[in-house]
């Protein structure tokens, strides 16, 4: 896969809804109701952080849910790549990018969202082929201003902000012509998978798919 078509797949995934939801989830027996509710909520696009040792698993898991598309976030490493893809990711996530990690995504056929917090970093990226990259971490870098200054020069790159986006901030992110969605664990929290609250994730994806008409 080229980093164009990976960027292109990307894309199609980011236009599924306007949050996709950064999961962390240490249960695997909480993974099919979970994703159950945020598909039925609306927000089909679903990112599970490889943060737990549960997290593969997890994606398998929620990989057999219809209606949604499970990619792998916070992929460090080439080992990382592969483990998503033999899980049934769809795509991964990475917080940054080197060399390694994307050759990795390439051989692996795994589409890649590769992070990026400056202009340098966002412009090697488009370089190599990838116009659609994550933003982190967001708010800690300058936030949505920061993110349509970049825009100004480099319109041809879209983004998937993550990292400090909640209610309070989304539209600022969703507002810019270059974001094409935005990650957030608000949806579903550590308390709330936890209490397996799983209606009132469903009422928060629901609500977040109102972000964006």
């Amino acid at each position: 896969m080229t980093p164009q078509s990976a960027s292109d797949a990307c894309a199609e995934i980011c236009a599924l809804a306007p949050v996709m939801p950064v999961l962390v989830v240490n249960d695997v027996d909480d993974a099919r109701p979970l994703a159950q509710a945020l598909i039925a909520g609306g927000l089909p696009a679903l990112e599970v952080t490889l943060r737990t040792p549960a997290a593969l698993d997890v994606i398998d898991a929620m990989s057999s849910v219809a209606g949604g598309v499970v990619g792998a976030g916070t992929l460090l490493t080439v080992a990382d790549v592969w483990d998503a893809k033999q899980a049934g990711a769809r795509f991964g996530v990475s917080p940054g990018a080197t060399e390694q990690l994307l050759q990795a995504a390439q051989e692996a056929d795994l589409p890649l969202l590769p992070g990026a917090a400056t202009a340098t970093e966002v412009m090697r990226l488009l370089e190599r082929g990838y116009w659609m990259q994550k933003f982190f971490p967001a708010e800690a870098i300058g936030g949505a201003a920061a993110l349509k200054a970049i825009g100004a020069p480099l319109p041809q790159v879209g983004f998937c902000p993550t990292g400090g986006i909640s209610p309070a901030n989304a539209a600022d992110y969703l507002a810019l012509a270059n974001v094409h969605c935005i990650g957030g664990s608000w949806v579903a929290n550590a308390g709330l998978i936890a209490a397996k609250n799983w209606g009132e994730i469903e009422k928060l994806s629901r609500n977040a798919r109102k972000l964006r008409t």
